[in-house]
């Protein structure tokens, strides 16, 4: 149980050891073919691909006894946490009018004060639930990418949308509990128990995934008029955007999609990493049910943030959404060590159909087998 407290590394350990019930159907080059031409989605810590690596014996018992000890208690840690800032929402809610055309209520005075100032502590206390005791945070005064031109990280302008990588549902979490943001969720969040009416209160931007549009609005444009009015109103929320569009493992940048930069306004960069030692919280390719278990399995899990300064456009990248987007993606890329990919989430999904297909195969021959 040691594993846990050592110091973290940015690459996970091998599982050891082998184990015929889960041992892959795919031949060794095939997998380790499959991993590099994915590259940005494939696992490299000690339960492999899917979570579903062979484990010996041993880290075995240690899995089930951590399960026993620690899944319970977190779990019910953090549904406290969720009811509680469900009822600060829903007394701060109380006889308040909603945004036309966007569902969200109108909250100011001491109404704003009581969510954002709640869902930032009980953020935080989510974070120690899952095992992220410690935040390590570096504040950088000046970018060293070459890229930047000149000065723009002098002048002192509020950003109207805070961009980072994306690793993990973990991110939203951090985000939550320093900036509290806005973002763009799918619409059926909106009608989920608990979570709905926080997400409200958040001032989600609701999107039906498989259509592109929210409401009478585009997504791009309902994005981009949030995000012009962050940055003319203080009292405003930000917007948190991922302009990568899908989770990597951590040590990759995918492209960027222009949304988050089409206001023409300055943006805060955010580099968010997870070293780990055993488990990695980058939530890439395994199911959501799989990866919480595992995550709340973990003693310690790490996150480190590199917040750079805000990031004001030139003329020409106002002018110029991609060129926006591609110089952040630079800096980005060049500040946080991370590694240039051109997949997207087309990709991603081939990657998974892939994997999945292996699953199921390799469950149907067992299954016959056993008999």
């Amino acid at each position: 149980m040691a594993l846990d407290a050592a110091a973290p590394s940015s690459g996970g350990g091998g599982g050891g050891g082998e184990d015929e019930a889960v041992r892959p159907l795919l031949p060794a080059e095939a997998e380790e073919e499959l991993d590099a031409t994915y590259a940005p989605y494939a696992r490299r810590d000690a339960y492999g691909t899917m979570g579903r690596g062979p484990l010996r014996a041993a880290r075995r018992v240690e899995l089930y006894l951590r399960a026993a000890l620690l899944v319970p208690l977190r779990f019910v840690a953090g549904m406290l946490l969720l009811v509680a800032y469900y009822l600060v929402c829903r007394v701060c809610t109380l006889f308040v009018d909603e945004v036309a055309e966007e569902g969200r209520p109108r909250l100011r005075g001491w109404r704003r004060v009581a969510v954002v100032r709640a869902g930032q502590g009980l953020s935080r206390a989510m974070l120690f639930v899952f095992g992220f005791y410690w935040i390590r945070e570096t504040h950088r005064s000046y970018p060293n990418a070459e890229d930047v031109h000149q000065g723009q990280s002098e002048e002192l302008e509020l950003p109207g949308a805070i961009v980072s990588n994306h690793v993990s549902y973990v991110d939203i979490l951090y985000h939550m509990s320093v900036s509290f943001p806005s973002f763009v969720a799918k619409e059926s969040v909106s009608r989920l128990p608990l979570v709905g009416l926080i997400s409200k209160c958040l001032g989600c931007i609701f999107v039906q995934r498989e259509s592109k549009a929210s409401d009478s609005k585009g997504v791009s444009g309902a994005v981009t008029e949030r995000v012009q009015e962050a940055y003319q109103d203080k009292n405003s929320s930000m917007m948190l955007l991922f302009p990568e569009g899908t989770t990597t493992n951590g040590d990759y940048l995918l492209p960027f999609r222009t949304g988050a930069f089409l206001a023409r306004v300055p943006v805060q960069p955010v580099i968010l990493r997870y070293p780990y030692t055993m488990f990695s919280p980058a939530w890439d390719s395994m199911d959501g049910a799989r990866h919480v278990f595992l995550l709340l399995c973990q003693f310690v899990n790490y996150i480190e943030v590199v917040r750079l300064p805000v990031y004001c456009p030139s003329e020409q990248e106002k002018e110029d959404p991609k060129l926006y987007a591609n110089n952040v993606r630079k800096l980005i890329a060049t500040e946080g060590n991370l590694i240039f990919s051109n997949l997207g989430l087309a990709e991603k999904r081939v990657y998974h159909a892939a994997l999945n297909e292996d699953v199921e195969v390799r469950s149907r021959v067992y299954s016959v087998s056993s008999w």
